[in-house]
């Protein structure tokens, strides 16, 4: 394959949406607008986005990024500033899953893709996405390498989950640690006005990894407050010994708050939120989670008596746009930015990673690796990071999130509301 590839590129972005997505979709887009600005030899002339991820592509449903933010269309760079600080996904996003290879649709599916991309002479392919979405670019990577269709296809990392592999951790994540530390520093404050004893469960997103939960602890480090228990998904819960630990918290004073990670498993692998969970399923086999909070809302309830709320931050965590980290939007922009020069340079059937840069204070760097070994693997919250008896964590993992948290990037307000943009 030659260095230089001649033609478009495309951009999209799939799965859950964050707040700092489009930071990263604003990276790719300034990645691009570098190279058409360089003198000499251009490798891509027209940025498309795809409406709704991989489903849009199939679709042939495009838009032409390069008419909305090319110098001419927008010489002060204000579009792209503000899509910059826009949460959520500007392009849509979808949950579609590739066939695998050797299945009976892969040909019809994968050869119309490669048809829809030749058509448009799209020769770079962007994918921003979490676990699922590295699904798709290895596939896609594998299936034009088959057909020797000369594209290049890189995965830029997002999820609030920081479950990939492969990296120090995700962008995306940051906001959504901020977000999640903020709230509960203003929920103990909130609970702490009674003296009624009470307790206070607080449900985070994270299906099969605790990041986001172990991030409500941060005020540890910061103002000395902390929920009095925090549960992961990577430890199984029981409920004999998280009745004993509320008592021992409520003996200690009367407003305990607990925080919880949606996807805890009891021992024998049943849900903590099954019983108020629909079943249903995405397409990548995905159970719809929430409800953990109010499964043991109802479960102190009648175990303890005491009076108890279940409080379900939802949506917010990944969409909350109005509390940026500023470190995690400069990060989000670096990588996207990086995938494109990446991609130019020659690499292909990677995906984006972040590096944390050794020595004093704290600094990253941008890499690659292999999709093949990052696709549908999950990294969890490492065992040092949790103590012994399974319901809290320690400094040590406090000392790793809490760079991830820091700076503020606000969006611009008019009239007292963020003036977000539209794609």
């Amino acid at each position: 394959m030659d260095i230089i590839l001649h033609g478009n590129a495309v951009v999209g972005q799939s799965g859950g949406p964050t707040a700092a997505i489009n930071a990263t979709l604003a990276g790719v887009i300034k990645g691009v607008l570098c190279e058409q600005n360089k003198r000499g030899n251009v490798a891509i002339d027209t940025l498309y986005g795809m409406r709704n991820g991989i489903d849009g592509l199939l679709r042939e449903d495009l838009v032409d990024l390069s008419a909305i933010f090319s110098p001419e269309a927008d010489p002060e760079g204000k579009n792209l500033e503000a899509l910059t600080l826009t949460p959520a996904a500007a392009l849509g996003s979808c949950r579609r899953k590739l066939p695998a290879a050797g299945a009976d649709n892969e040909a019809e599916v994968m050869d119309q893709l490669l048809d829809i991309l030749d058509r448009n002479n799209i020769r770079y392919f962007f994918y921003i996405g979490g676990n699922d979405s590295m699904d798709t670019v290895a596939k896609l990577s594998a299936y034009a390498a088959k057909k020797n269709y000369p594209i290049r296809v890189m995965g830029v990392p997002k999820t609030i989950d920081n479950d990939l592999v492969g990296t120090d951790h995700t962008p995306g994540f940051g906001s959504a640690a901020k977000y999640i530390s903020t709230t509960v520093q203003e929920i103990l404050r909130d609970t702490a006005v009674y003296t009624v004893p009470a307790v206070t469960i607080v449900e985070i997103m994270g299906r099969d990894a605790g990041w986001l939960t172990a991030s409500a602890a941060l005020g540890r480090l910061v103002t000395g407050r902390e929920p009095d228990l925090v549960y992961l998904p990577e430890r199984k819960f029981k409920y004999d010994e998280f009745f004993d630990d509320v008592r021992e918290a409520l003996a200690k004073h009367p407003n305990v708050v607990v925080a919880v990670s949606e996807g805890l498993e009891c021992p024998d692998g049943t849900l903590v939120g099954a019983s108020t969970q629909s079943g249903a399923v995405d397409a990548f086999g995905h159970k719809y989670l929430s409800g953990t909070g109010k499964a043991l809302e109802l479960a102190i309830k009648a175990e303890i008596g005491c009076k108890v709320r279940s409080v379900e931050l939802n949506l917010p965590q990944r969409c909350a746009g109005h509390l940026l980290s500023a470190q995690d939007i400069e990060e989000s922009v670096a990588t996207g930015k990086a995938a494109v020069d990446a991609a130019v340079s020659g690499v292909s059937c990677r995906m984006m990673t972040i590096r944390r840069v050794e020595g004093d204070g704290y600094a990253f760097e941008t890499g690659h690796e292999d999709i093949f070994a990052i696709a549908n693997q999950t990294k969890c919250v490492p065992d040092e990071f949790i103590n012994a008896r399974g319901n809290g964590v320690t400094d040590e993992c406090l000392a790793y999130l809490l760079p991830l948290i820091k700076g503020e990037r606000y969006p611009e307000y008019k009239d007292g509301l963020p003036a977000y943009f539209t794609i």
